[in-house]
Formats: C-alpha cells, structure tokens, sequence
C-alpha cells in the first residue's frame, strides 16, 4: 500500500488518481468525525464533501506531516461551520406555523367564507405534517400544535436536545417545501 506522503507527491506530480485513493482510504474516518456532529445522512454526505473539495484544495500548501491528522482537523473545522450554520438557521426560524396560523387567523372575518378557508388552512397544514416521515411530523405536532418545550419533547422522545432542534429544522424545510407544492 502506498504512503500518504507518496499519493500526495503523486497528486502534486499530476497524478489524479491518487487524489481518488486519497478519498478511498480517508473517507470511513471522514465519515466518523462527521456523525460526532450530525446525525443526517444527506447532511455527513455533503459536509464530506466539502472536506474532500477543502483536502483538494489545500494540497499544494500541505506540509507532509500526519496526513491522517491534517484531514481530520479540516473534517472538524467543516462540521463546527455545518453546525453554527444551522443554529443560524433555526434562530432565524425558517417556516413557524404558529405565526402563520396567527395571520390567517387576524384576517378573517365571522363570514362563512373566512371560516370555510381558515379550516381548508388547518386541514392542508394537518395533510402536510401527515406526508412528513414520523419523526418529523411527531415534532411538529408537539412544538406547534401542542405548545411543547424542546426540554419537553426531548424528555417524551427520549432523546437529547440538540436532536429535537434538527428535527424541526429539518421538519420545517421539508413542510415548507410541501406547502409550496415540492417534492
């Protein structure tokens, strides 16, 4: 088996596919660091490939010394950018039903038109919750509908808390996405 030293000169000689047996080998160990921080598949998948694409870069400017090491601190710097990114996002609260209800609710009227729409609303927002995978549409459920606490979901679910707060991110995405008519 070839040495990391040596795939990398080859790399640098413009031997591309030793970059290929660079990810063949590292990409087990890539994948470990990542599921430390995230527990989506979809979500490891892309943050991998971002190290892979920052590893690619970077390689001009390696030292050689502990490859091994190098690629894991890059690994690592990319799922702490993941993370703050989404607790950016879950700040920022991309799709709350509660406001929105909250709206529909403020522009109707007592007609029976205004009723009829605001209960076709309810009705699509329950249809929508149902097509979202269970784990998702239980938190949905839970946090909006039911008024819980991520502390209160956490301890229901039997599950930390940081899990809860992925749940629904990734439970708004997919709604809003529903909502607008995509799959």
């Amino acid at each position: 088996m070839i040495c990391d030293e040596q795939l990398v000169q080859q790399f640098l000689a413009g031997n591309r596919d030793s970059f290929r047996q660079i990810v063949e080998k590292y990409q087990a160990y890539v994948f470990a660091i990542i599921f430390k921080f995230v527990s989506e598949q979809d979500e490891a998948e892309n943050i991998a490939q971002e190290v892979f694409l920052q590893v690619y870069r970077s390689l001009p400017s390696y030292r050689l010394e502990n490859f091994k090491s190098w690629i894991g601190k890059i690994t690592v710097a990319k799922a702490l950018d993941w993370r703050r990114k989404k607790r950016k996002y879950l700040r920022e609260e991309l799709f709350t039903p509660r406001t929105e209800l909250k709206i529909i609710n403020k522009q109707e009227g007592n007609n029976p038109e205004d009723i009829f729409l605001k209960e076709e609303n309810r009705q699509k927002v329950w249809e929508i919750c149902k097509t979202l995978p269970q784990i998702y549409s239980r938190a949905i459920i839970k946090y909006y509908f039911e008024g819980k606490t991520y502390q209160q979901i956490a301890s229901e679910e039997e599950v930390s808390l940081k899990t809860v707060e992925s749940r629904l991110y990734r439970a708004r995405i997919l709604f809003k996405k529903r909502w607008k008519g995509e799959k």
